[in-house]
């Protein structure tokens, strides 16, 4: 069975109250219970994670290569800000997928940059929550690929 860690950045948490228009209504609890669902029926086990603290993502991104396979990533607005979760992705040898619930290339300009994209596997955005379905998809789909289990 695959190890992902799904990974959700700053405001996530507020997910369900924030701007529904954009991020709908389901709650990150919610949110998090599909996870598990969707990491199931692709064979995978998925432990998630929140935090409005880039120390945290940092840190549970460099722990990634010894407790999992793969990272399902929404960094929420760190993706256009922060070269030091860029790095961190960079530096270890783990498969992470970026994902958003919104299309960040439909929104505001400053939202278009992403420094993350380039040291992920690729990219999934705008298809609301089912976008981290796709993100978990994708990952267990790599991993096939590389032969990893």
């Amino acid at each position: 069975m695959y190890r992902l860690l799904v990974l959700h950045g700053p405001n996530l948490n507020l997910l369900g109250s924030r701007e529904t228009l954009i991020y709908g209504t389901g709650s990150l609890g919610e949110l998090d219970r599909k996870l598990v669902e969707w990491g199931q029926s692709e064979g995978a086990k998925v432990t998630a994670r929140q935090s409005n603290s880039e120390a945290d993502l940092i840190k549970w991104i460099q722990e990634t290569p010894s407790h999992y396979d793969a990272i399902v990533l929404n960094p929420g607005a760190f993706t256009h800000t922060s070269i030091a979760i860029r790095d961190a992705i960079a530096a270890v040898n783990t498969p992470t997928i970026e994902v958003h619930l919104s299309n960040i290339y439909a929104r505001e300009e400053f939202r278009h940059r992403s420094y993350t994209a380039a040291v992920t596997v690729g990219q999934i955005s705008g298809f609301g929550a089912y976008s981290y379905c796709l993100g978990i998809r994708a990952a267990v789909q790599k991993l096939k690929e590389k032969g990893t289990e």
